[in-house]
């Protein structure tokens, strides 16, 4: 059996759907299970059963033994939150407790980690693991998956290839994210703005080193996300934690000027100045390393282009806003 917690998110029901095309039918789903608007992304999709995530860590306590491996991507992602306490328990202790049991049960242990994690980038991108302890992120969500990166590092880690492996997420997109709201992707929100009025606002600059439209990030496809982590059940890498991004950063205005074309409209762009409540946190340029995974972990296959993804993206869902 393959478990999936935060199954009924945008990442989580790829990486169900992902499974599940590829061959397998055990898949036990974990999440709150509480938003019809989430519930809509398991539609379709065979499971063998759910588990409550409040639950779920005594059921393993009591299922262990059925379970071949654990991808634990479900947690709290919301950057403008403030309160240490929501991510201290739905993102820290809860992954510090799934993480205890996987690894004295030796059970596969997969987990997200996030590209919030390296804040400003002042130390670079790079997933060098000495670094990680020294990373400062700019919010109360990258700190919880700072945190518990650090402690992950600190326990005493299995040898075994394949025991465990963390991912740190950069900026991804794709289908199944209707229900983030403001935490959705740009694409997401150019898509909708763009069918609602034929045109579409990006955040201005307020830094004189990035001009309007300029700020750039590592935008990973969803299906690329979903197929690395595959790849990781099934080929079992070395134990690391890891960068999951393209490895090459790319402009807003690519990113806007790419939906337009998917959407066989020109360009119409207008800028509007950044929230004040993210604007001292807000990251101008996120670009993966992305060589760990390339040599060490030996992953070859190539990542959709932007261009390319957004196509998909947008022809394949977003238009008549369908789930994968």
């Amino acid at each position: 059996m393959i478990v999936v917690t935060g199954a009924a998110g945008f990442i989580g029901s790829c990486m169900v759907r992902r499974l599940h095309d590829a061959g397998y039918k055990d898949i036990l789903v974990v999440d709150d299970f509480s938003r019809p608007d989430k519930m809509r992304n398991l539609e379709g999709k065979k499971i063998w059963g759910q588990v409550h995530r409040n639950d779920f860590v005594r059921w393993l306590e009591q299922h262990h033994a059925d379970v071949d491996a654990v991808f634990h991507i479900g947690a709290r992602t919301d950057t403008t939150e403030l309160s240490t306490a929501i991510f201290d328990a739905l993102n820290l202790n809860y992954s510090k407790a799934l993480w205890a049991l996987c690894s004295g049960f030796q059970i596969p242990f997969l987990y997200a980690s996030s590209a919030a994690t390296y804040g400003l980038g002042e130390l670079g991108y790079s997933d060098d693991q000495a670094l990680i302890p020294r990373l400062k992120p700019l919010n109360p969500y990258g700190q919880s998956k700072q945190d518990f990166d650090v402690w992950l590092l600190g326990q005493p880690l299995p040898l075994v290839s394949g025991a465990w492996a963390g991912f740190k997420f950069f900026n991804v997109y794709g289908p199944n994210e209707y229900h983030k709201g403001r935490m959705a992707s740009v694409i997401f929100h150019t898509a909708r703005q763009i069918k609602a009025t034929g045109g579409m606002k990006l955040f201005r600059s307020h830094r004189p080193d990035f001009r309007d439209g300029e700020q750039s990030r590592d935008f990973i496809y969803v299906k690329d996300v979903v197929d690395v982590l595959l790849f990781f059940l099934e080929k079992r890498p070395p134990n690391a934690i890891y960068n999951l991004g393209t490895g090459q950063a790319r402009t807003f205005l690519d990113l806007a000027t790419g939906t337009f074309r998917s959407l066989g409209l020109p360009p119409d762009i207008a800028f509007v100045d950044t929230p004040a409540d993210i604007r001292d946190t807000y990251q101008y340029f996120t670009e993966a390393d992305m060589t760990k995974l390339r040599t060490l972990a030996g992953y070859s296959a190539p990542f959709f282009g932007l261009e390319e993804g957004i196509e998909d993206y947008v022809k394949g869902y977003l238009r008549e806003e369908s789930i994968w």
